[in-house]
């Protein structure tokens, strides 16, 4: 397939970019007005392109979609949780996209009341996405928010469960946190400014017209995201405030739920901590003189950061993520050695242990626990090649129960598959994990089709769990590989902090050392290497096409963070001034040079570069649609070589893509058929 080499329409509105004696013409500043018929007939001509090029595999599509659609127990049921008198779970019905919501009253035996469906909710709707999902502390009533368009502004409803009826009130622009107070009429939900940054606290009485609701806070600060909580033991509402390095926690008794919020420690530059509540006490995880974090303890009646004592001191090695307390046990939760860790602390005797886990490499999270007073933990497990699977463990007898794996059809055998878990040796001498898993009797010859991904950024640990969707490539003997790289925490705060701000080239040259050392130790080649990755990990992949673009034969970059420079500038946009405290601001020419000369748009250059399939949403409020259509105009017109380039735009979609389980099989297959006529897969 050779690559179209129309030119992109003539720009209406050239912008010339004046900062730091730096003047840059943007040719393509026009196709962010998606008010004007020209960009969106833009966007449908690049559409359509798309489609015409991929044409000759549309069969090929139509097998991967099949053959992932077999493999799904599309009839299922999640594991039931018990909270309060119910067991609450989800189901989903073959044939229909969405979850269906549903609860048993004091017995799994007892007959079933459905909640909520989804599908009937997303009638009419290209788009779907169900956000606030809160039942009422007496189980008699139920919030629930829904966006219809992708930009992550819901609509929130009120539900009578006695009698199936919605109460009158719809609070619009909401985002997904919300609490009720626990006199199951009062509740507290959070709205967002026109940068879609959630911004102010309302206290909603219900059954109330929503135009007398109470202003409880309103955080000025544009690079903070406020939020509402509550505590496990349901004693305390928690306000929480936070930027990329720095936090403030205000607290409430949820008995008194018209009272005042009161700060546990009032917010300072680079102090971050969050808080989980005890009985008397709040412990509290901070990386105040910690890097890796640490945990404290303070007294509910005097919370002031004076009172705080030690619980778990700094460790260098042990990054420390989170607890969960429970009325006779602490959960710690860590990371060591790049692999994460479940430690629990009995708290009436102060013994403690750690959870054992089998495999080279997995990833373990806490699971649905609602429930303060029990001596049981839910946690899911997962690994490249062990399904996702939820475990109920006994904290005191240590005894853990598979209540359910993932089933995965067609006879899937996971000692079929092998995973392992590398090194690549960065620039700096800086050790690099990477994770692998392929088809038992796959050898390294240097010539086997291998997709790495990555991400790096925001302190992200890209999870090694198993996705059924991949058999689709590895049972065709693609290799997969993953790259834990600087940004992301695998290996300690440090290992993000060492891939951010003027540090943020490290990213980048550690993934491509991944390349390097998967194509020296003779995993792959470049003719036979591709990459992916999406939003900041579109960020990725478009600087190291830009820098090392000879050792990639494909890329995908999925709703990609690319134009880096002018995005960040720019305030008015959704996230822009909260980025600062991740990549720099670019007011500062320090960091203004050294953001553009990574960043992907501002370094598109008259070269070759690899195959790209380029996807955007046309309402996405996180990366916006003109991102990547603005770079794929530029790589149209500066590139050299001959290799294909589409631009995917959802039309109907945000950040995440298409919303239901079908619809986002189909996207996935097309990325997948991508791929593989590339690689000279296909059929």
């Amino acid at each position: 397939m050779s690559d179209s080499k129309s030119t992109p329409i003539a720009p209406k509105h050239p912008y010339v970019h004046e900062l730091h004696g730096d003047k840059r013409p943007d040719d393509y500043f026009w196709l962010r007005d998606r008010e004007n018929p020209e960009v969106m007939a833009y966007l449908e001509a690049e559409n359509a392109y798309t489609n015409a090029v991929m044409q000759t595999t549309e069969s090929l599509q139509a097998t991967l979609y099949e053959e992932m659609l077999s493999r799904i127990q599309e009839d299922d049921l999640s594991v039931p949780y018990r909270y309060g008198e119910y067991y609450y779970y989800t189901r989903t019905e073959a044939g229909k996209a969405y979850p269906i919501h549903c609860r048993k009253q004091g017995s799994l035996e007892a007959p079933e009341e459905i909640l909520l469906d989804q599908n009937q909710l997303a009638e009419g709707h290209e788009y779907f996405s169900l956000g606030v999902f809160d039942v009422s502390p007496n189980h008699q009533l139920l919030a629930y928010a829904t966006d219809t368009t992708g930009a992550e502004r819901y609509t929130l409803f009120f539900l009578d469960l006695s009698t199936g009826q919605l109460y009158d009130e719809r609070i619009p622009d909401t985002y997904v946190s919300f609490a009720w107070g626990n006199d199951n009429k009062t509740v507290f939900y959070t709205q967002v400014d026109e940068a879609h940054r959630p911004y102010k606290l309302f206290r909603h009485q219900l059954g109330q017209a929503i135009d007398t609701d109470q202003l409880v806070f309103h955080e000025a600060d544009d690079a903070f995201f406020l939020g509402i909580d509550k505590t496990r033991s349901e004693a305390y509402l928690l306000l929480g405030l936070g930027s990329k390095i720095t936090s403030e926690v205000h607290y409430l008794d949820a008995n008194n739920p018209t009272g005042e919020f009161r700060p546990i420690r009032p917010r300072t530059t680079g102090i971050e901590y969050e808080v989980e509540h005890h009985t008397d006490s709040f412990y509290i995880v901070t990386n105040e003189a910690a890097l890796n974090f640490k945990l404290m303890k303070a007294p509910v009646t005097k919370p002031s950061v004076e009172n705080w004592e030690t619980v778990i001191e700094h460790r260098e090695d042990v990054f420390l993520m989170g607890v969960s307390a429970f009325v006779d046990h602490l959960v710690i939760y860590d990371r060591e050695a790049g692999l994460p860790n479940i430690r629990v602390r009995k708290l009436s005797t102060h013994e403690e242990h750690t959870i054992a886990f089998p495999e080279p490499t997995y990833e373990v999270s806490e699971s649905a626990n609602p429930e303060f007073n029990t001596h049981t933990l839910r946690f899911g497990y997962t690994s490249l090649v062990t399904p996702g699977s939820i475990f109920d463990y006994d904290l005191d007898t240590q005894v853990r129960e598979l209540k359910k794996q993932t089933p995965v059809l067609g006879g899937y055998d996971r000692t079929q598959y092998q995973s392992d878990r590398i090194q690549a040796t960065a620039p700096d001498g800086s050790a690099v994990p990477l994770s692998l898993v392929y088809k038992v009797g796959v050898e390294r010859t240097g010539q086997n089709p291998l997709l790495l991904t990555g991400y790096g950024s925001y302190g992200f640990s890209y999870p090694d769990s198993f996705s059924a969707t991949r058999l689709a490539l590895l049972d065709r003997g693609v290799v997969l590989a993953i790259a834990h790289i600087r940004g992301g925490s695998e290996l300690g705060r440090k290992w993000y902090e060492d891939g951010k701000f003027l540090n943020k080239q490290n990213t980048f040259s550690d993934f491509i050392a991944c390349a390097e050392t998967l194509i020296a130790e003779r995993w792959t080649s470049p003719e036979q290497l591709a990459i992916s990755g999406g939003s900041a990990g579109g960020l990725l992949v478009g600087a190291v096409i830009n820098q090392r673009p000879e050792l990639f034969k494909a890329a995908i970059a999925q709703v990609p963070f690319v134009d880096v420079v002018t995005t960040i500038l720019d305030t008015s946009l959704p996230l822009s001034a909260t980025e600062w405290e991740e990549w720099g601001n670019p007011n500062d020419k320090a960091f203004y040079d050294y953001m553009k000369a990574y960043s992907p748009y501002d370094n598109v250059a008259a070269k070759n570069y690899p195959a790209l399939l380029i996807t955007a949403g046309l309402n996405d409020p996180r990366v916006a649609y003109w991102e990547p259509a603005k770079w794929t105009a530029k790589l149209r017109s500066l590139k050299t070589d001959s290799q294909v380039l589409l631009l995917k735009t959802n039309l109907g979609a945000g950040h995440g893509g298409a919303s239901g389980r079908y619809e986002r099989l189909k996207e996935i297959a097309f990325e997948y058929a991508f791929l593989l006529s590339q690689w000279g897969l296909s059929p």
